[in-house]
């Protein structure tokens, strides 16, 4: 058996592989499909990193493994959103100023947006309002924040394993009927079912939850291997082949890294990729974007405006992980564990009075 911590240093690597992937996605055969690339992409490149949308699909199932291990370790609804804030919005808020000015700078100017929507993006209520996102990438942000509040509601609220895995049998089987009726949906239910409930991916989140379930408890019932199950299985509805099968392969990578047959990615290299992760999303679109427009205006070969915006991207990545991330968690958790030794002393004097 691997030691617990070197099978969690192979999902670190792992979302920095998924946020590779989704990077390169964006800046070779998405960027070509948008504005051109004077080279071309050979087809099974093309191809292959076609693949790389769905990276966020194995975010998803690595967010729901975390979430649920959080939960468990935190006391209350209270500490469990600060928590999830402090880890969200420094850097998001730190990405939308760059990507903002960037965006007005150097374009592309189909991309810019107004103060106005910049600032409704840093609620990440945007979308619920109509927004535009600052960054094409923040669509998955809106669906992250959606889960941590239905996870907040539903894991305070019923506490025993019994009663929320049948809200997820209940989420489940919505979600089945919703991929399967997409476009009968009636419009009265169509945000409740499309938005609120994010049908499409909800599967992937109990999914990862049922992993950690496996992971932290050992071998699961049959009400918890059915369920997962149909977590697994529900891409073969959502998606079009191949990229069903890919989903499905995520699951897959996620399970063999749980159980400690991926050790060897969690590597030095790869592990730091794993810690870029989140400000690499947030920030290499748009500004990658405009790097690369502004290279072919200067007549820098188009090859060489991906390398610069990949490599731009990875350092402005760094210099958030670093220098915001970084100290807000490092504060927070400064703060939160003197907040907690005073609560605990108050309640001791208490109870000796």
């Amino acid at each position: 058996m691997s030691p617990p911590q070197a099978r969690l240093g192979s999902l670190d690597a792992l979302r920095g592989l998924a946020a590779i992937g989704v990077v390169l996605f964006h800046y070779l055969p998405y960027y070509d499909k948008l504005f051109g690339h004077s080279f071309e992409l050979p087809q099974l490149l093309t191809d292959t990193l076609m693949f790389g949308r769905y990276g966020v699909h194995l975010f998803f199932i690595l967010s729901g493994f975390v979430i649920f291990m959080t939960l468990e370790r935190t006391r209350n609804a209270t500490w469990f959103g600060l928590a999830r804030g402090v880890r969200l919005m420094p850097a998001l808020w730190t990405g939308i100023v760059l990507t903002f000015i960037s965006v007005h700078l150097l374009g592309p100017e189909s991309r810019a947006v107004s103060l106005e929507t910049a600032l409704l993006n840093a609620t990440l209520l945007h979308e619920y309002l109509g927004a535009e996102h600052v960054d094409g990438a923040y669509w998955s942000l809106v669906i992250e924040v959606t889960f941590y509040v239905w996870m907040a509601l539903l894991f305070y609220t019923l506490r025993d394993w019994s009663r929320l895995r049948l809200a997820f049998w209940v989420w489940m089987l919505a979600s089945y009927a919703g991929v399967i009726w997409w476009k009968q949906i009636p419009e009265s239910l169509e945000f409740l079912v499309k938005d609120l409930m994010f049908v499409k991916y909800a599967p992937l989140f109990i999914g990862g939850m049922l992993i950690y379930r496996i992971y932290r408890y050992g071998r699961p019932t049959a009400a918890d291997a059915a369920l997962l199950t149909l977590a697994v299985c529900h891409g073969l509805l959502a998606y079009k082949l191949p990229y069903s099968l890919f989903v499905l392969g995520c699951f897959a990578v996620f399970s063999l890294a749980v159980a400690g047959r991926l050790n060897s990615l969690a590597n030095q290299p790869m592990l730091w990729l794993g810690s870029l992760s989140y400000s690499l999303y947030l920030v290499h679109q748009n500004i990658g974007y405009g790097i690369i427009m502004w290279s072919y205006n200067t007549g820098i070969p188009g090859w060489l405006g991906v390398c610069l915006a990949l490599g731009m991207s990875l350092l402005i990545a760094s210099a958030i992980h670093y220098t915001v991330e970084k100290p807000a968690l490092r504060h927070f958790r400064a703060w939160r564990s003197g907040t907690e030794t005073a609560q605990a002393l108050g309640a001791k004097a208490k109870a000796i009075d």
